[in-house]
Formats: structure tokens, C-alpha cells, sequence
């Protein structure tokens, strides 16, 4: 058996031919300077969050021989030359820390597309390769970004709703759309980083892995919460004859005064759930606990099963009219987490809304879509290379394909400034000197961390 690899290897946290790149910049180069951006995509606008996590797990690591000595026996034997002597001088001269400059835009911030949202340069003049090296690892900062953002507007298209048709938009906007996605993603470390990601924006998860990142990371107590839910095998477990008995019984541990729980009620026949169980056997129990009630379906059209379920449930509990002339269920409530994506949850709003009933009367559960369905090219996210410092000239960088003019890339030393109240990306020659106005924050230097800011900080940005 070979011998196994350390997991905490940074230096092999890259792509392989990042291997071979020492050897092929300009003999002379001494700094080179790159930057991330959202080329543009899906949203017109990112909402930059993530980048503290990575740089605690990546660039605050300290090189030693052992990791220098492992990452050249595997990197060599797969194909590719090392930068022996460069990673020595990192661990002899530099005690393992990483000579790497990182600016950055405040956590939290929503940057219009096409900005530079994050800047990354060498501090020792021997290894401006070490600026492309790390390429890997901090452009993964896409994917808590991409689910921030489209949380965000998530909760922008609900919170309009909530606007017209509740007099508690504020209130009930938190809540109204709950994380269901950590069994749907690729990892554990995915669940985490993307589900606080959604945590940004509202206060309701299933995922667990999201609020131990939040703790450990970004100093938040409790960083989400949850309610008592049914699942399928809870009332199945049960029998059909019984399904009724299952729905009681959830009743009895759970419906407390002020209380709320959740239940699925699709396992059998929803019509019959809604209109008999609930709306008969179960009502006068349900009334009495004082407790709200949220019943989930859980197949079919979304739209259409959320405005059956709705519809029944006023026929039986009754409802109230706010002072926007909207309708409000008495006792009950709706959760939709089948299904769940912008075109749904837009879909359903309207159908509530032409039948005259609040936005808040549902909420939604969204899994794989908000976790998952995502990638580096929703946003066309892209790190590059945009100015140098050879044989002591500066020399700008940029890329400029016939083929593809939108893959264009910006050339200069560059930082994100306000300008007559816009996000604008400035383009300059001073390595070492920010923009006058600017925006992005020294966040790492020469192996360490140097703001740490708490989801407190970021959510009151966002």
C-alpha cells in the first residue's frame, strides 16, 4: 500500500500544472497581482460572503519541510517540476508563512457584476508564482457567494410579496424561507459553508453542519433555528388505518401554547388529510392547544397543491383580514419544500395572492435548488492575473480572446472605490498603496488573518 497523504496539505491544494508555472513567467518578475470578479451571470449583483472561512482553512496554515517534502515526491512523480527551493525559502525564511497580500470588499456586501471583489499580490519579490498557486482555493470562495446571492434575491422577490400583502413584512421575512439542503449537497464541508451562506439573509435551517461553521468561524452563538417536523416515516410507520393517530400523537408532544411543528400530510391522500384529520378529528385539538400548526404537502404541483392545501384549511379554521385586505389563516399555516425554486416560489405567491391570501400564510423549504443547483459559471465567476512588476517596470496583464469577447480581463493593480454613490473598479499602478474612496479591506498578510468579522457584522451589512 503507498504511503497515505496528509489531508492539510495546502500545497496540494491546487491544480497540477500550477506546478510547472515558476518556470514560466518573465525571468525578472518580482510581483504579480490578481483579483476576482463576477464576470456577470445570473444576478446583477453578488453578494460577496466566504472568503474568512477559506483563508482560516488555506492561507493561515504554516509550510513545513514535511508538507514541502510530500507535495514534491507526489507532484514530481505525477508529472509535473516543483518549486522545491521556492517552498524552502517560504519554511526557512519565512517560517512557514505565506508571503501573500489579500484585500478584499466587506463580507456581506452586495457588488454590482463585473468588479473586482477580492485582490491578491506576493510580498516576497522571489515568488510571485505563489499569487496563481492558491488560485484553486480561493476561487472556491464562488459557491457560498453564488448561494448568498441567490438567497438574497430569493428573499427580495418575498419580501416584495410580504410588503403587499402582510402588515408584518419585517417580522415574518426571516423565517419565510428554510434551508433543506444538507443531505442534497456534494459534502459536509458544502452543507456547511453554503448553508451558512444562506444564513446571511434569513434565520431558518435544518442544516446543522451551517450553524457549527457559524460558530467556529464566524462567532455566532446560535446561528439559525428550526422547528418539530414530521417525515414521511413518522406517520407511515403508523399504517394508513392509523394515519390519523400519527398526526395526534405529533399533536400531543408537540402543540404547546406559542408552540409551532410541522407536518408532512401527503403520505396517503392529502385531500382526505386536510378535509377530514385536520379539518375535523384534529380541529378543535389544534384551536385549543394554542399552538400554530404548519402542514406540509410534499408531491404534485407545487402551486397547485399549496393553493388545495391553503383553500381547505381556510374552509375549516377560518381566517382573518389584515389591514391590506389580504386573508390570514387562523391556527394553521403552509410549508412547500417540494420542488422549490425561484419559478415555483414566484408561481406560488401569485396563485395566493389572486386568491386573496398574505404571503404570510406560507413559507418554503428549499433543498438541493439553494445548496446545490448552483455553479462557478452562475455567476461566471473568474481569478486573474492583472498586473506586474518585471525587472523593476510595471508591465499590465490582461487576456483579450476574438472568440469570446466577454471573457475580456481587467489589466492594472486594482481596487474597488465609491464613486458619486456607485461600486466602481479602479485601475491603477501602485502595488502597495489602496485607491483614495476605497472599499476593499486589508484581510491577510504574510500568514495571517487580520479582520475576523462575526455573522453579527455581516448580516447587519446585508
Amino acid at each position: 500500500m503507498p504511503q497515505r497523504l496528509s489531508d492539510h496539505n495546502v500545497i496540494l491544494d491546487t491544480d497540477s500544472y500550477k506546478s510547472s508555472h515558476f518556470l514560466q513567467y518573465p525571468h525578472g518578475t518580482t510581483r504579480l497581482h490578481s483579483y476576482l470578479e463576477s464576470r456577470g451571470g445570473k444576478y446583477p449583483a453578488t453578494r460577496f460572503f466566504g472568503l474568512q472561512y477559506i483563508l482560516r482553512r488555506t492561507l493561515t496554515q504554516r509550510i513545513t519541510q514535511d508538507m514541502v517534502d510530500e507535495a514534491r515526491t507526489l507532484i514530481e512523480a505525477h508529472g509535473e517540476p516543483f518549486p522545491y527551493e521556492g517552498w524552502m525559502r517560504i519554511v526557512n525564511h519565512h517560517g512557514g508563512r505565506l508571503p501573500l497580500h489579500v484585500r478584499a470588499v466587506p463580507e456581506g456586501t452586495l457588488v454590482p457584476v463585473r468588479n473586482a471583489l477580492m485582490t491578491v499580490t506576493n510580498t516576497d519579490p522571489e515568488l510571485p508564482w505563489l499569487v496563481g498557486w492558491f488560485e484553486t482555493a480561493l476561487m472556491r470562495v464562488w459557491y457560498p457567494t453564488t448561494v448568498a446571492t441567490q438567497s438574497y434575491y430569493l428573499r427580495e422577490i418575498i419580501r416584495a410579496a410580504l410588503e403587499q400583502t402582510s402588515d408584518h413584512a419585517e417580522r415574518e421575512l426571516p423565517f419565510k424561507l428554510h434551508d433543506f439542503g444538507s443531505r442534497g449537497v456534494s459534502s459536509r464541508e458544502s452543507a456547511g459553508i453554503g448553508g451558512l451562506a444562506h444564513l446571511v439573509n434569513f434565520m431558518g435551517t435544518d442544516t446543522l453542519e451551517a450553524l457549527r461553521v457559524a460558530r467556529n468561524d464566524y462567532g455566532a452563538d446560535i446561528a439559525g433555528y428550526s422547528i418539530p417536523a414530521a417525515e414521511h416515516s413518522t406517520i407511515t410507520s403508523w399504517g394508513k388505518d392509523h394515519e390519523v393517530d400519527a398526526y395526534r400523537n405529533i399533536l400531543k408532544h408537540f402543540a404547546k401554547p406559542g408552540g409551532i411543528v410541522a407536518v408532512v400530510s401527503d403520505s396517503y391522500d392529502l385531500k382526505n388529510a386536510l378535509v377530514n384529520h385536520w379539518g375535523e378529528t384534529l380541529r378543535q385539538q389544534i384551536i385549543d392547544s394554542g399552538a400554530t400548526v404548519v402542514i406540509r404537502p410534499d408531491s404534485g404541483n407545487p402551486a397547485a397543491m399549496v393553493r388545495m392545501t391553503i383553500n381547505a384549511l381556510a374552509s375549516k379554521f377560518g381566517t382573518d383580514t389584515n389591514t391590506k385586505g389580504f386573508k390570514i389563516l387562523r391556527n394553521v399555516r403552509v410549508i412547500q419544500g417540494d420542488g422549490v425554486d425561484e419559478d415555483s416560489i414566484r408561481e406560488i405567491i401569485q396563485t395566493l395572492i389572486v386568491d386573496g391570501f398574505s404571503t404570510e400564510n406560507i413559507a418554503f423549504g428549499m433543498g438541493g435548488a439553494l445548496l446545490q443547483k448552483v455553479d462557478r459559471d452562475t455567476q461566471k465567476f473568474a481569478y486573474k492575473a492583472s498586473a506586474a512588476i518585471i525587472d523593476g517596470h510595471y508591465q499590465p496583464i490582461y487576456k483579450d480572446p476574438v472568440t469570446d469577447p466577454g471573457k475580456r480581463s481587467k489589466d492594472g493593480v486594482l481596487d474597488l472605490a465609491l464613486e458619486d454613490g456607485r461600486m466602481i473598479t479602479k485601475q491603477y499602478r501602485d502595488f502597495d498603496v489602496p485607491f483614495e474612496g476605497t472599499l476593499m479591506r486589508d484581510v491577510f498578510r504574510d500568514g495571517e488573518l487580520l479582520i475576523e468579522d462575526t455573522l453579527d457584522d455581516i448580516r447587519a451589512r446585508a
